[in-house]
C-alpha cells in the first residue's frame, strides 16, 4: 500500500511564523512563533518589523517541525505555502522558500489561501469536508461563505469596513488595553453587564458586515462616563461592545444557513477563540435545530497545520500551482 504524502507547509501572512509537517491527514509537525510582543508596543502590526522577523524564524522553525516529524526534506512530497491574502513582505517569506524548496527538489508547489485554510479548519479532525454555511472571523476578515465541497465557495456576506476583529483592536485602543485587544475586552466582559450600554447594531437587513459604526460609537461614548473607567464600568463596556459584535455575527449566519437549508454552521478564525461567541453561536444553532462545528482553539489562530490540511485536500484532488504563482496581498476567496 502506497503510503500517503508527505506535505510541509509554511505560513508567514501576518505575524505568526509557522511550519507543519503532514502525512496525509496525520498531522506529523506544528511549529509556531508569535511576535506579539515586538508589535505590542505599537499597538498592532509593522510589516517591516513581521517581515524581518520571519526571515529569522522561518528556517529555524523548518528544522524543528522536520526533527519532530522525524523525516527529511528529501523526504517531502509537497510544499505548500500561504499565497494570500496578507502583508506583502510577510508572504514573500513563506512562498519564496516553499518555491524554492519545490524547484530543488523537483517536487509540486501548493499555493494556499490564507482564508481557505481558515475555512477548512473546522473539519481538521473529521479529516473530510461536508457542505456548511461558514463563518470567518478573524483580525483582518469577517466573511460568511457557503462552502459546498473544497474548492466550490461562494461568498455570502463580507465586511465593508473593520473586521470584527479589527473592531476589538481599535474599541481596545479607544479602553486604553492592550495588543491584540479581542482577549483584554473579552477577559473583563466576563465581569460586565451587556445590556448596559445600547450600542447599535449595524446593517441587520444585509448579508454583509459592518462593524465601524460600532467602534465610533463607543468612541462617542467614552466622553460621557468620565476621565477614569473604574473596573466595573469598564467590564460593562467592553461586554456591551462584545454583545453587539456576537449579535451581528450569530443573527446573520443562521440565517444564511437557514435560506439556503443547509443543516451545519462552522466558526474558525483568531475571534472564534472568543468563548462567548462560541457558546452563544452553539446556542443559537441548537435553538435552530442546526449542527455547530468549530475550529479547535489551536487552530483558530494563524498556523501551518491548517495550510497543510488545505494542501493535503488540494493534492488528493490532483490540484497544484505553478512555481511562477505570484502572491497575492488581496487574495480573494472566491
Amino acid at each position: 500500500m502506497t503510503p500517503a504524502p508527505l506535505i510541509l507547509a509554511l505560513e508567514t501572512s501576518c505575524d505568526e511564523t509557522a511550519a507543519a509537517v503532514m502525512r496525509g491527514k496525520d498531522l506529523l509537525a506544528s511549529e509556531v512563533a508569535s511576535q506579539i510582543a515586538e508589535h505590542e508596543k505599537y499597538g498592532g502590526v509593522v510589516p517591516e518589523i513581521a517581515s524581518r522577523n520571519h526571515l529569522i524564524q522561518t528556517p529555524r522553525l523548518l528544522r524543528r517541525a522536520l526533527e519532530q516529524a522525524a523525516v527529511e526534506l528529501s523526504e517531502i512530497d509537497a510544499f505548500a505555502a500561504t499565497t494570500g491574502p496578507g502583508l506583502a513582505s510577510s508572504l514573500m517569506i513563506g512562498a519564496s522558500m516553499a518555491k524554492g524548496l519545490a524547484i530543488g527538489f523537483n517536487k509540486p508547489y501548493l499555493a494556499i489561501n490564507h482564508l481557505e485554510g481558515h475555512l477548512l479548519s473546522p473539519f481538521f479532525e473529521r479529516g473530510q469536508v461536508t457542505p456548511n454555511v461558514a463563518l470567518v472571523v478573524s483580525g483582518g476578515h469577517t466573511i460568511s461563505v457557503m462552502v459546498r465541497s473544497v474548492g466550490n465557495y461562494q461568498i455570502i456576506g463580507r465586511t465593508v469596513d473593520d473586521a470584527a476583529g479589527e473592531a476589538f483592536d481599535k474599541v481596545a485602543r479607544l479602553l486604553g488595553l492592550g495588543y491584540p485587544g479581542g482577549p483584554e475586552i473579552e477577559k473583563r466582559a466576563r465581569e460586565g453587564d451587556p445590556a448596559r450600554f445600547a450600542l447599535p447594531r449595524s446593517m441587520p437587513d444585509s448579508p454583509d458586515f459592518s462593524f465601524s459604526g460600532l467602534k465610533t460609537a463607543v468612541r462617542y461614548l467614552l466622553p460621557t462616563l468620565g476621565r477614569n473607567l473604574d473596573g466595573k464600568l469598564m467590564a460593562d463596556v467592553c461586554a456591551s461592545f462584545q454583545q453587539a459584535v456576537i449579535d451581528v455575527l450569530i443573527e446573520k449566519i443562521v440565517r444564511a444557513a437557514k435560506m439556503r437549508s443547509i443543516k451545519l454552521v462552522t466558526l474558525s478564525g483568531g475571534v472564534s477563540c472568543n468563548r462567548e461567541l462560541c457558546s452563544q453561536l452553539e446556542q443559537a444553532c441548537r435553538a435552530n435545530q442546526l449542527e455547530f462545528l468549530s475550529a479547535p482553539g489551536w487552530l483558530s489562530t494563524d498556523n501551518a497545520a491548517m495550510i497543510a490540511f488545505a494542501g493535503s485536500l488540494h493534492l488528493e484532488r490532483g490540484l497544484t500551482s505553478p512555481v511562477t504563482q505570484e502572491i497575492n496581498p488581496n487574495l480573494a476567496l472566491a
